[in-house]
């Protein structure tokens, strides 16, 4: 007698179950570097500066290495598949952050202006309670896809806090921009930080569901797939928005993020080149129509086009005019190549917005070209890492979430260095991890980590199919 097996009691692999590495052990490597380099820029300044080491490196080394751990831990008992890159790259920019605000502290011009007092130990305490924050997120969002059950619920909270601003008594007019309100015992805080997490959801969550009604064209133009009029109402929303945010709040900045993220948004999830076209012929035609009304606006464009006529009459005494800019150019040409050395530019000279708006100018001054394309390299990083998860999540709300997270952070990083470098109009917005803020940095760690959670998804491995132990015991017998 012969004897065959039934086909469907094959044993199935469990290679795809079992094989895939997590990655968490070059984390932690790569997590080594992102502590010991700042730890070394720190040293550097302090020798500059003194001519000695700083007496609190250690207590600064201890304390960047205890965050860095506990955020390693909490990724590696609950997000141990994620992308092993983002976290370090993060603390990275924190790290040096961290130091050139320090710097800044130090510097006897700032320190004789008005109202000083040091920013280092408040973005320490704020550094600390994002990395809270990024462990909490970690922690409690399991399944990113449940932030799909929020969708029309956080558009009611992102107009909530953009409206926040607005109200009399918590709202705070600060440099010409109503971006920020006032807490308590806090200082200041800027909502539309949160407010792009916040709409990314419910981007992410609509056009899921819509995606296909926009795709629909209704003629061609000149190469392009016209939408449907009836489909054009959300971005006509969404535009209307951002201007008003541009109006009400005079924010250049936060206008050009919402609406960009959106935009790009809506591509990934239509493939419509024409909606990019139209977004950026609106985009183009809101930012003239208000610039050529709206005083702060147009006080800003007007620095932008001529910066040393503005320098000119800074120093005359004039009053609405700045000088910062101009400042801040004199600063990326003087570093030159190699820059100056840690510790050793005059980027100070900026005043009040040297460690927040104009922070980026610091590391060209001192850093020069080779920092600063450094910089802006991990940058880009932390942003192809976002693709790169999106790419790979396995449903299409995480796909859409991760391109509008990582396309809010690139346009956040496109706006102030643009802004800084002369490329763009200034816009008020802080550079991530950078500069001195506590709401920056709150809304940016919580960013990576919902970033990490969707990455920790796509990348984990499918569990093996349970085996039928019965079924490998049955046997089909042929008569001979």
């Amino acid at each position: 007698m012969s004897s065959t097996t039934n086909p469907s009691t094959h044993h199935t692999s469990t290679i795809g179950a079992i094989g895939a590495p997590s990655r968490r052990n070059t984390e932690l490597a790569l997590l080594v570097f992102a502590v010991v380099i700042p730890v070394f820029a720190y040293a550097n300044v302090g020798l500059a500066l003194d001519g000695r080491i700083p007496t609190g490196l250690l207590s600064y080394g201890l304390g960047l290495a205890l965050l860095a751990g506990v955020a390693h831990l909490a990724v590696r008992k609950f997000a141990p598949y994620a992308d092993p890159l983002l976290l370090p790259l993060a603390m990275l920019l924190n790290g040096l952050g961290l130091v050139v605000i320090w710097r800044l502290d130090q510097s006897k011009l700032l320190q004789s202006l008005r109202g000083f007092s040091p920013s280092a130990p408040r973005q320490l305490l704020f550094t600390a309670l994002a990395i809270a924050v990024f462990a909490v997120v970690l922690i409690f969002l399991k399944d990113h896809r449940v932030l799909q059950r929020y969708t029309y619920i956080s558009m009611f909270g992102a107009l909530v806090l953009l409206i926040l601003p607005l109200v009399p008594g918590l709202g705070a007019d600060i440099y010409g921009a109503k971006i920020w309100i006032r807490i308590p015992g806090l200082g200041s805080l800027q909502p539309g930080e949160f407010a792009k997490i916040v709409l990314a959801v419910f981007f992410a969550g609509y056009l899921m569901v819509k995606r296909d009604a926009l795709a629909l064209a209704s003629r061609r133009f000149m190469g392009l797939y016209l939408p449907r009029g009836r489909d054009l109402g959300p971005i006509l929303v969404v535009w209307a928005i951002s201007i008003l945010i541009l109006v009400f709040e005079t924010d250049l900045g936060t206008s050009l993020l919402f609406f960009g993220m959106f935009v790009i948004m809506l591509y990934v999830a239509t493939e419509r080149t024409s909606w990019i076209v139209f977004g950026l012929l609106m985009a183009s035609a809101g930012a003239v129509g208000v610039a050529s009304f709206e005083t702060h606006v147009k006080s800003r464009v007007q620095s932008w086009l001529d910066p040393m006529r503005e320098y000119t009459l800074s120093r005359q005494g004039q009053i609405g005019h700045s000088d910062q800019l101009q400042q801040s150019l004199w600063a990326f040409g003087s570093g030159g190549t190699l820059g100056s050395g840690w510790g050793q530019g005059h980027s100070d000279l900026i005043k009040f917005a040297a460690n927040s708006d104009f922070v980026l100018a610091t590391f060209g001054e001192e850093l020069g070209l080779a920092g600063i394309m450094a910089i802006l390299l991990i940058y880009g990083l932390i942003v192809e890492r976002g693709v790169r998860t999106a790419l790979a999540a396995r449903d299409p709300f995480g796909k859409l979430l991760a391109v509008g997270l990582s396309g809010a952070f690139a346009l956040q990083v496109f706006v102030v260095a643009g802004g800084v470098m002369g490329l763009i109009p200034l816009t008020g917005m802080t550079m991530p991890f950078l500069a001195s803020g506590g709401s920056s940095v709150l809304a940016n760690w919580g960013l990576i980590a919902i970033l990490i959670r969707i990455s920790d998804t796509a990348r984990r491995p499918a569990p093996a199919p349970a085996a039928n132990p019965d079924a490998e015991m049955t046997q089909v017998v042929r008569p001979s």
